[in-house]
């Protein structure tokens, strides 16, 4: 592909989970109890979580596995029971830096690069904040040197993974000495509201928790599999500012996910597609799930095989849409197929898309592991 093989790669990936899993027949049977006396939004809810795509996900709230009664993210709990934003975001602050961290290493390993060698620290997430914040708490946690250029990308929602990674691209671009390390953390599941509208079950229905992180810097001669980075597009589409909203409530934040977004990207991508990649021909699509319905449109629009938007769909059946960090996990899930398969160099492209309604997509490309082979023993003359 042409400026997909640009040398700037992804050298290393890696992803953590919290420990609860949280299973989706199981959740739905919870979340039915817990509308006991609202029978229409129990029967849409369960409707909603069936058809979603997702089995299961992972939450770092354990109260969130209680049964309805005891519950207090279930519609079934008071107001006053609900957990307050400021008691959520103390969850928050507990929680992030060490999925953050156990991302973060796995990244560092997988790329074969040094904490020292890292100069700069891009972190992000929409679901949480606190002062110092993660980057700091990284950076004495990893042993990254203090004077790590630091930059946080906080409440873009699910494309600003992408973005990070476009971003360090153009770093490294720059600055070919450059290795940029990627975290994102998300905790969704903390945001889920005590309400049964419909608005809230839907975004109660698909969303999970977890941490992804890369490394981008330039390719080595000698490397394991990686995906080099090339030409990056950032849009805003027109007259989407409503379709999807994420404001800060008494109870955590509140999320509004307009069922017109797959029809309103499946209307507007292509054309941005083409203005990326031209006719180039492409065979890998890494899609954010940012729901079963937006993966459903571009399979169409584009014409899309099943074994092209498999691994899309199998991160959010097996983890739901992680926000920021989703984009990762398909990647990595990505990486690891086109390697056991024994897969050539491919191409393709990566997308997601978050509020504005914003769309990021980059070029990508496949390279098989290079590896240094090895030296054969010099012949003693005296023997020759």
């Amino acid at each position: 592909m042409k400026n997909a093989q640009s040398g700037i790669a992804i050298l290393g990936m890696g992803t953590a989970v919290p420990p609860y899993l949280v299973d989706q027949a199981d959740t739905a049977r919870r979340l039915v109890d817990a509308l006991s006396e609202k029978p229409d939004s129990a029967r849409w809810g369960r409707r909603i979580f069936k058809q979603c795509g997702v089995q299961s996900r992972y939450t770092c709230e354990p109260n969130l596995l209680a049964e309805a009664a005891e519950c207090r993210y279930l519609p079934s709990a008071s107001p006053e029971a609900a957990p307050s934003t400021a008691e959520r975001m103390g969850v928050y602050k507990r929680e992030s830096v060490p999925l953050g961290l156990q991302a973060a290493r796995q990244a560092l390993s997988d790329g074969d690069v040094a904490a020292a060698d890292v100069t700069h620290l891009i972190t992000v997430s929409c679901t949480g904040q606190f002062l110092p914040g993660m980057d700091a708490a990284l950076i004495r946690e990893l042993g990254l040197s203090t004077e790590v250029t630091r930059i946080p990308l906080n409440f873009l929602g699910c494309a600003a993974g992408l973005k990070a990674i476009g971003l360090s691209r153009q770093i490294v671009a720059a600055d070919s000495a450059a290795h940029v390390l990627v975290v994102c953390v998300e905790l969704c599941t903390l945001h889920i509201q005590p309400s049964g509208d419909r608005d809230s079950l839907f975004a109660a229905s698909f969303f999970g928790d977890g941490a992804s992180a890369c490394v981008v810097g330039a390719a080595k001669p000698f490397h394991k599999p990686i995906f080099t980075l090339g030409q990056e597009r950032s849009v805003l589409l027109p007259d989407c500012a409503e379709e999807m909203v994420w404001e800060v409530g008494n109870h955590g934040f509140d999320l509004y996910l307009s069922p017109n977004i797959p029809k309103l990207i499946g209307d507007f991508i292509p054309a941005e597609v083409e203005r990326l990649c031209s006719e180039e021909d492409l065979e890998l699509w890494a899609i954010h799930p940012g729901g079963k319905g937006i993966i459903d449109i571009l399979q169409n629009k584009f014409g899309l095989t099943d074994e092209q938007t498999a691994h899309s769909l199998g991160v959010l059946r097996d983890y739901g849409n992680v926000s920021s960090a989703t984009i990762l996990f398909v990647l990595n899930a990505m990486r690891l197929h086109l390697e056991e398969s024994g897969s050539g160099p491919a191409s393709g492209i990566a997308l997601a898309f978050g509020p504005g309604l914003t769309a990021e997509m980059i070029k990508i490309a496949y390279v098989p592991a290079v590896l240094e082979k090895e030296r054969e023993p010099a012949a003693d003359g005296a023997y020759v």
